[in-house]
């Protein structure tokens, strides 16, 4: 029987856990994580009253029905298992698709001076940094994200033009030559400034609240967009007083973030969210929302993963310095694909698409095992 301390009032969550190997011979056992790769046998039901977590406990797949039966919030309850399932359709973006039923990589693109690991390093050569974007699409990477602001911890805003001039001739040649583009942008200008260049989607690390005209910008256009959480993004991407339960909090901060972006002309369809890991979270809230990755697929929605390079990273391995983070931020893209996520941002491409594949490997096998 279903916990007494659940009533009505609650609030009620569900994270997939238990993968397995293959659902051969387990039908009615388990069930499968978005349409993915993944396969698992039990959720974990949490139950929130009053910001605190009431109840947590482990509910076979087997067994989901008969709970929903016992509790006020069954038919919430069995949405959020449809949509945990529910395999996400691709998005058509242009000539090509972008497709999540397995671990895709996004490769990073910096062309500014400041960027915490490799700032500098594309600046003032469009078109060098659009053959590194080429070097990138040729080594596996399904995405280039081109970003010309900062949002490293204490940078500088940069001037709208400013970001535009930096970031737009890059993707204008990296459209010309075949790739996916993404624009890294807070700001409705470069947003329409990339976009008519030919950029394919939006990712913005304050989910459309920085600039009062990005929501319109992305509506109109029709383009998929990245909704980031961060405390506080009218601030900017790095404030936040702390969590009480960083991984609810985030995940409720992104519910509401698509419940109003989908209100006001955004498709459900063409949006991606990311827990926003390193910004405004402390190593033990990063490794909470890591930890509990799959929660964030009962938004129906796929799963951004950028963790490449972080402090997170730093923190857990000598203090490393940016540039000698590959093996951590390997470990984080594996956990991030062994979790679900649909789209892995990262530095290091060929090392990460590399481990991949082979990750992609050992499930084939286990899948296909009786």
């Amino acid at each position: 029987m279903m916990d007494a301390t659940l009533g009505a009032a609650a609030n009620i969550y569900l994270r997939p856990v238990q993968f397995v190997d293959t659902p051969v011979g387990r039908d009615g056992e388990v069930a499968r994580l978005a349409g993915g790769l993944q396969w698992f046998a039990a959720y974990e039901l949490t139950a929130m009253v009053e910001g605190a977590r009431a109840l947590r406990r482990t509910v076979p797949v087997a067994e989901l029905n008969a709970v929903a039966n016992e509790i006020a919030q069954g038919e919430a309850l069995l949405g959020l298992a449809a949509r945990i399932s529910a395999p996400r359709p691709p998005l058509p973006l242009g000539e090509r698709a972008l497709r999540f039923d397995q671990p895709q990589v996004m490769g990073i693109l910096n062309v500014t001076p400041d960027s915490f690991s490799d700032g500098g390093k594309h600046l003032d050569d469009p078109a060098a940094a659009a053959g590194a974007g080429v070097d990138m699409s040729a080594a596996g990477a399904a995405v280039i994200d081109v970003g010309g602001e900062s949002t490293r911890p204490c940078a500088e805003t940069v001037w709208e033009g400013d970001e535009i001039a930096r970031s737009v001739p890059v993707v204008e040649r990296l459209v010309r030559g075949g790739a996916l583009v993404s624009i890294d942008t807070r700001k409705a200008g470069v947003m329409e400034a990339a976009l008519a260049a030919g950029a394919h989607i939006v990712n913005d690390v304050a989910a459309l609240l920085w600039d009062d005209r990005a929501v319109e910008v992305v509506a109109k256009a029709g383009c998929p967009v990245v909704l980031m959480h961060s405390p506080d993004p009218k601030k900017g991407p790095h404030g936040g007083s702390g969590y009480r339960d960083p991984l609810i909090e985030t995940y409720d901060w992104l519910e509401a973030r698509v419940d109003a972006v989908v209100a006001a002309g955004i498709e459900r369809t063409k949006i991606l969210v990311d827990p926003g890991i390193g910004f405004g979270k402390s190593l033990s809230d990063n490794l909470a929302l890591l930890n509990g990755l799959a929660l964030f697929h009962g938004l129906g929605c796929p799963v951004v993963l950028g963790a490449s390079r972080k402090r997170i990273v730093g923190a857990l391995a000598n203090e490393a310095p940016a540039e000698q983070r590959l093996g951590g931020s390997l470990a984080l893209a594996l956990k991030g694909a062994e979790l679900g996520a649909q789209l892995i941002r990262v530095h290091d491409v060929f090392e990460t698409v590399q481990a991949l594949r082979v990750w992609r490997g050992m499930r084939d096998a286990a899948l296909v095992a009786g």
